[in-house]
């Protein structure tokens, strides 16, 4: 009997959803026929790209015909350098979600399971669904919790047994905004079985306030089950280049590296990296720059009667007190692009980035229009 195309692929793929992400500027043009917008859907830096990143851009050779350095020398050095590990513990990725996806190749697939929190990113069931695993979802937290919407650890661990290849979290959450303490965070690794990875993505990490970023050498050192992901789409405003890594025990980064796509990152991504690294005054004032407005931002829809969710991200998300996406599709015509999270088991609620000063007034303003 003929097999058709449906009936080839694999379960999985049936259970998954594609990844929509932010609305592109330009859609929204063509569509509406607007000349200004503002997008603060993706949680893109509004203060742009890191200068450094942007000289070497400028100062590359142009050699796009040869291919770039497979074993990315010059990068793994660099971040080696900057947390203190050995090369042999990197991964690169064409951004952090490429980590993402070689961890499930590599620790998931039929008859495993992964869990994750609900209201965590959309790539971890993805991911794991494309290797056709089981997807076990945790409830958040209550909404009167601590950490309203936040990870429940206790019943992450409760959902772990011995088909269970991967746990994936993140601290700052996207996309609310929540975070996990150190040691809850410390507590939790020592409990997971040491034979179930742990991908804790820091994406957020950068914008961070709160506490100190956990000691990750340490951890690892620690925990040979764990990878930290990271990525320089966030603080280092290097969205289009793709770019992220991550650290684990050799043992983990070799298995990661063997199902690595041959240049996985192109050279001008690696190229703009080794210069953006080193850019800490642009860290410094993305940093400042965030704390000041992210803080006003949840003041300000809080003085309009929307609940907020804590974030040490670079975004708020906060409650309409209605299904959202009217208000989404409202502010759209407005010329105001932010996003909806229905798809995320959050009907009632938008998430902002957080802007430049001109920018989040703009989106105060709209919103003040279309819910008035």
């Amino acid at each position: 009997m003929v097999k058709t195309l449906s009936e080839q692929s694999h379960a999985g793929i049936h259970r998954l959803d594609t990844y929509v992400p932010g609305k592109p500027i330009a859609d929204l043009k063509r569509e509406l026929g607007l000349d200004s917008i503002i997008k603060l859907a993706s949680n893109e830096n509004p203060l742009g790209t890191a200068p450094a990143a942007l000289a070497a851009l400028a100062d590359f050779d142009g050699a796009l015909y040869r291919y770039p350095d497979g074993s990315g020398f010059e990068m793994k050095t660099r971040i080696a350098q900057r947390h203190g590990v050995d090369t042999t513990q990197i991964t690169l990725g064409n951004g952090s979600d490429d980590i993402l996806e070689l961890t499930a190749r590599v620790f998931l697939g039929p008859g495993k399971n992964t869990v994750v929190s609900q209201h965590a990113f959309a790539v971890y069931p993805i991911v794991a669904r494309a290797v056709n695993a089981d997807v076990r979802e945790v409830p958040a937290l209550d909404s009167s919790a601590d950490m309203p919407l936040g990870h429940d650890l206790d019943g992450m661990l409760a959902a772990i047994d011995e088909h269970t290849g991967v746990v994936f979290m993140a601290s700052p959450n996207n996309p609310t905004g929540t975070w996990l303490s150190n040691t809850a965070l410390e507590a939790f690794l020592e409990r997971v079985p040491a034979a179930t990875v742990v991908v804790l993505d820091q994406a957020y990490i950068e914008y961070q306030t709160v506490e100190a970023a956990p000691d990750i050498v340490a951890w690892l050192s620690r925990f040979p089950n764990l990878i930290v992901t990271r990525t320089f789409s966030k603080i280092y405003g290097m969205a289009a280049l793709r770019f992220g890594y991550g650290l684990s025990s050799p043992e983990v980064a070799d298995y990661l590296n063997r199902v690595r796509a041959p240049f996985n990152v192109n050279s001008v991504a690696m190229h703009c990296a080794a210069a953006a690294i080193g850019d800490t005054d642009f860290i410094k004032r993305s940093i400042a720059s965030n704390d000041i407005e992210r803080a006003s931002l949840s003041s300000q829809l809080q003085a309009r009667g929307f609940d907020c969710l804590p974030s040490q991200a670079n975004f708020v998300t906060f409650d309409c007190g209605r299904e959202s996406r009217p208000v989404f599709d409202a502010l759209l015509r407005e010329g105001v692009i932010v996003r909806a999270l229905a798809g995320y088991g959050m009907p009632q609620h938008l998430r902002v980035t957080v802007g430049q000063p001109e920018e989040n007034q703009r989106f105060l303003s709209a919103l003040d229009k279309v819910t008035g």
